[in-house]
């Protein structure tokens, strides 16, 4: 099937008016070619199959994470042992993220959904985290990134269990056990 392109061009060949003078239209001529062009609107059949198409395996930051990657992430917990966290009175939130290795406004949220949290707050509104907030919020990210828990699960946890921190405590012993004894049969 043969189309036919057309195109104009416009003249724009006058002398420039003067300011104050009414603006007089020009006549410009106009030309108009024509040019024929060929199109093939059929579609093209090949004999070849369709590519498949590779998805890179692009890891992405949006969604929940594997629970994999959760016990990873649990590992990466930096927090000082209780000698050296309750030599300070205060850490402020900057301090306390880089211990989770989460963001400031994750541990920001925390604080304000639960009321274990007491953190002070100075004039200009900046959070200071006490060495039992900490504690506080180790179990809360235990609760909540390795357990799963959702928000309301780990309120009411808190809430019914009077002596969760010591389950916790005994929890955190046994993890300190197992990788003590993995250390001692990786030397053997």
């Amino acid at each position: 099937m043969k189309l036919k392109q057309t195109a104009l061009d416009f003249d724009f060949t006058g002398e420039p008016q003067p300011e104050h003078s009414p603006v007089q239209p020009k006549e410009t001529p106009i030309v108009v070619r024509e040019e024929p062009i060929e199109v093939d609107i059929q579609p093209k059949r090949s004999s070849k199959p369709p590519k498949a198409v590779v998805k890179s395996e692009k890891k992405s930051t949006r969604g929940r994470m594997k629970i994999s990657d959760m016990a990873m992430e649990a590992e990466k917990i930096d927090i000082p042992s209780d000698e050296i966290l309750f030599s300070k009175s205060y850490y402020n939130i900057g301090a306390v993220a880089q211990m989770f290795h989460v963001n400031q406004s994750l541990i920001r949220f925390w604080a304000n959904e639960f009321d274990v949290l007491k953190p002070k707050k100075n004039a200009k509104g900046d959070r200071f985290f006490r060495p039992e907030d900490v504690k506080n919020l180790k179990l809360i990210y235990h609760l909540l990134r390795e357990r799963k828990y959702t928000i309301e699960g780990a309120k009411d946890f808190l809430k019914k269990s009077k002596r969760a921190d010591e389950k916790f405590q005994a929890i955190e012993s046994l993890h300190h056990l197992k990788s003590f004894l993995l250390e001692l049969k990786a030397g053997l």
